[in-house]
């Protein structure tokens, strides 16, 4: 039996330091925190602000194993991350296994490999309480500011709605961001380009140093080029150069891999996790660019020896921020002789990581500069041609530079021919585009991630969970933005003729960015107008330095929650008893057929448009808007449009054809089958013509490819991918299938291995209860219709076998859910609507003057 036990929170990072310790030790795993606060419930003396944890049901069973190893062993080592989220992990592993503090040793580590653990068995400490309580007190915070603003929500939006410290700030940004760019208001110039051709012919592509405010000046200048003569008045060369970029922090890590591979912020901590685990890279929580002396002489090394001595530039950089945590080592290698990783996902943020550290200890890339100067002393105004020659790569060696679309706009690295000063050069043509100014791009999930750094908002550990929370939420998304159109005018000047010409310009649109939702809207201008302070960015980010104080031992954890509550509580009493319900709603006019009014809001079921009012005597009518559309811009005739939705076609095959408008998007709906309109097609310019076509389609792509036991087998690719469909079944089709070409021998692999699954899927099933007990990926389950509940432990605290199980009944599967949802089986009635007051006329929402308290001090 081994006298030492290592506890780790993660069984990858357990099996890669039992392969460096040997026999002696046995690692075992926490599987992240054993316990936290209960799931139910504040859980929070909000007197003392002492925290009430608890094990969760799920860990119990590994509580109990690893209270029984530490029984065992003579020393305990507590081997989680080093971050504050580590650290407080081993805390709760200390108090719930009640581990004595001379049996107990904390390590820490910044990379998985042999050296680095040695060296921390050698250098063992105590835990660290100042870090264990910066977690505490942001554990707590934000648990006291969900638990309580969520409610507000519940009661003045709408029900489901929940709130956050960061999360709110989060959405905040995108919110302004969106707001900016609605509101914003275009300017035209007309930029002047040129290419010009020296006497070998060779083209020289210049701009004009400055821009037109209108057309006809513009065109002036075409006239006045076409009079002159034109030649290179200065030739400028000056060397220059570009410099490395420091190692990854987490925040760098996230930008460079969303911009060169495409990667979601999430994902890329993912692949980073399971590099740290598996011994490739140090801790991937950091906001340190530092490296140490070991990590420089190892770059040295395969510097001098991949590239030569030229290349080598040993340096280390210094953290620019003031909130740097405690990892005190930038994101890189652990080993630079290892240039590649075997799986092929991992190996590309690997590649990424590897060249960026290697090309930080790398010499400045050399470059030399060129403008030329192009005109004649009767213009105005002289051309600007610019160019860039690399004399020496350096860094760029190991890891090239990438650019994004706006870069290319001004690309300046292109050769230009030899010329000299007073040398005569003829246009080839000289063009006047018009052109818009452009407001603030909207955020890409690295771009917010960036934006919160810089504002001091969030931590490595914060940033993925929050962009993460905030689309679950459903508070913003990434959905398409289809482009508008506009007219521009181009004016040319080519072999002494000038023409205008009319052009189309697409703009606004975007995709993969962050765009707010109407309710994700409407929550932020409700928090925005009642809780100023939570929402503001300095307050958020003095927060921040709270929890740093709190772990540089600066500050009493309990008094920083003490100062933020008694502001805080105040101001939710003060909310929920004065603020206005807020649903965003928008007048939009008076429906011309009754005279009713056209409002757009939030609905039970999401953005809506409806005519008439609660207390109409008429029940009013409503539409819900398409997905590109939402409250705060759509116009009184896109929203009247929406109300000839529902609308009938000319019966097809003897079925009737309806147009209608749905949860997931505009349906053609064909007797008892719905069938989506293609993405970006208007449903009502769906004639009758068109929906046939749309039935025609489906009916090709619903047409059996096979049969199997004398059933049709159908095919088609929906939300998650290739699939087949057999008696109602859909089977999806793995990638190591020739979807295009499956042979009878694939669709009876796929269908019988399906059915096989299927078959062992219920433990027991009531039907027509649509009750089911369920084998999951994590153990049995029970289900009533899609919701998923729990089971719970026997009373012996022990879990239910499947034996057990197939002899549970259904009315103690019914006690199961019940306990678990108090309404699961009650039938909700229908609520008459609430009467509203009596408005003469609709005015800006005033905020009510609070009865009897005073407002609380911000």
């Amino acid at each position: 039996m081994s006298k030492n036990l290592v506890i780790v929170e993660s069984p990858a990072k357990a099996k890669t330091i039992q392969k460096y310790l040997g026999s002696d030790y046995e690692v075992k795993s926490s599987f992240g925190h054993i316990r936290d606060l209960p799931k139910k419930g504040m859980g929070i003396d909000l007197e003392t602000f002492t925290p009430d944890y608890e094990v969760s049901v799920d860990k119990k069973k590994i509580v109990t194993e690893l209270k029984a190893a530490a029984k065992k062993a003579t020393i305990v080592w507590l081997a989680s991350d080093e971050d504050r989220e580590g650290e407080a992990i081993s805390w709760h592993l200390a108090e719930e296994l009640k581990l004595k503090e001379e049996n107990t040793r904390r390590i820490v580590f910044h990379e998985i490999t042999k050296n680095a653990i040695l060296k921390a068995i050698e250098n063992p400490r105590k835990i660290d309480q100042n870090l264990v309580n910066a977690q505490q007190a942001r554990r707590i915070l934000d648990r006291i500011v969900g638990f309580e603003m969520s409610p507000v929500l519940w009661k003045k939006v709408k029900p489901g709605l929940s709130a956050g410290r960061v999360q709110s700030v989060a959405v905040r940004l995108v919110v302004e961001r969106e707001k900016e760019i609605r509101h914003f208001e275009p300017k035209s110039t007309f930029k002047v380009e040129g290419v010009f051709t020296n006497k070998e012919q060779q083209d020289i592509a210049a701009k004009l140093k400055k821009d037109f405010p209108n057309g006809a000046d513009a065109e002036n200048f075409l006239k006045q080029s076409q009079e002159v003569d034109f030649k290179v008045l200065n030739v400028e060369k000056k060397p220059g150069t570009r410099t490395a970029s420091a190692p990854f922090t987490t925040s760098t890590l996230q930008q460079e891999a969303s911009n060169r591979l495409g990667y979601g912020v999430s994902g890329t901590m993912r692949v980073a996790q399971r590099l740290y685990e598996e011994g490739f890279i140090t801790y991937m929580r950091t906001d340190s660019v530092n490296l140490s002396q070991d990590a420089i002489n190892g770059a040295e090394v395969q510097i001098l020896k991949e590239y030569g001595k030229e290349y080598s530039k040993p340096r280390n950089y210094t953290t620019k921020s003031s909130s740097a945590q405690e990892a005190h080592e930038a994101i890189r290698p652990t080993d630079f002789g290892v240039k590649n990783v075997p799986d092929a996902q991992l190996n590309k943020l690997y590649q990424l990581i590897y060249k960026r550290t290697l090309a930080s200890q790398m010499e400045n890339a050399k470059i030399e500069k060129t403008v030329i100067e192009i005109g004649n002393e009767k213009l105005p105004q002289h051309f600007e041609a610019q160019g860039e020659v690399i004399v020496f790569d350096g860094f760029l060696r190991a890891y090239g530079i990438f650019k994004n679309d706006e870069d290319d706009a001004e690309d300046n690295e292109k050769l230009l021919p030899k010329v000299s000063v007073g040398e005569i050069l003829s246009y080839k043509k000289i063009t006047a585009t018009e052109k818009f100014s452009k407001p603030s791009a909207r955020f890409t999930e690295a771009g917010l991630v960036k934006k919160l750094e810089e504002l001091g908002i969030g931590r490595p550990s914060t940033y993925a969970p929050t962009i993460q929370t905030i689309q679950n939420r459903e508070y913003v998304d990434k959905r398409e933005i289809d482009p508008q159109e506009r007219d521009i005018l181009k004016i040319t000047l080519a072999k002494n003729e000038i023409k205008s010409e009319t052009l189309i310009d697409k703009f606004g649109g975007d995709k993969n960015k962050f765009v707010p939702t109407d309710i994700g809207e409407v929550v932020n201008d409700f928090l925005a107008e009642n809780f100023a302070e939570v929402l503001d960015y300095g307050f958020t980010a003095k927060v921040e330095q709270d929890f740093d104080d709190i772990a540089n031992g600066q500050e009493k954890w309990k008094d920083t929650l003490h100062n933020f509550y008694n502001d805080f509580h105040p101001r939710i009493e003060d909310v929920q008893e004065n603020a206005d319900r807020a649903n965003g709603e928008r007048i939009l006019g008076k429906d011309p057929k009754s005279g009713k009014t056209l409002i757009a809001r939030i609905g039970r079921f999401g953005p809506m448009v409806q005519i008439g009012e609660q207390d109409d005597e008429e029940t009013p009518k409503f539409a819900s808007l398409m997905a590109h559309q939402n409250i705060a811009t759509i116009t009184f005739e896109e929203a009247l449009e929406l109300f000839k939705i529902p609308f009938d076609l000319t019966e097809y095959e003897g079925k009737p054809v309806l147009v209608g408008l749905g949860r997931f998007g505009p349906y053609v709906k064909w007797g008892e089958e719905f069938i989506s309109i293609p993405k970006g097609e208007n449903p009502l310019a769906v004639n009758d013509e068109r929906a046939q076509e749309i039935i025609k389609e489906k009916q090709i792509a619903d047409a059996p490819i096979a049969s199997y036991k004398g059933e049709g087998v159908t095919k088609g690719t929906g939300r998650f991918g290739p699939f087949i469909k057999f008696k109602g079944i859909f089977i999806n089709v793995p990638k190591r299938y020739d979807f295009d070409n499956l042979s009878q021998n694939d669709i009876a692999e796929l269908i019988d291995a399906k059915l096989e699954k299927e078959a062992n899927r219920y433990i027991q099933q009531w039907e027509d209860e649509k009750i089911s007990i369920e084998n999951a990926r994590w153990g049995p389950l029970v289900k009533l219709n899609k919701k998923i509940f729990k089971i719970p432990r026997t009373k012996e605290g022990e879990k239910y076998t499947p034996e057990d199980l197939l002899e549970i009944s259904l009315d103690e599967v019914k006690a199961w859910i019940t306990d678990q949802d108090k309404n699961a089986f009650k039938v909700v009635k229908k609520k008459a609507p609430a009467k509203k007051k009596a408005v003469a006329a609709k005015k800006p929402a005033a905020k009510k003057a609070p009865a009897k308290k005073p407002a609380a001090k911000k």
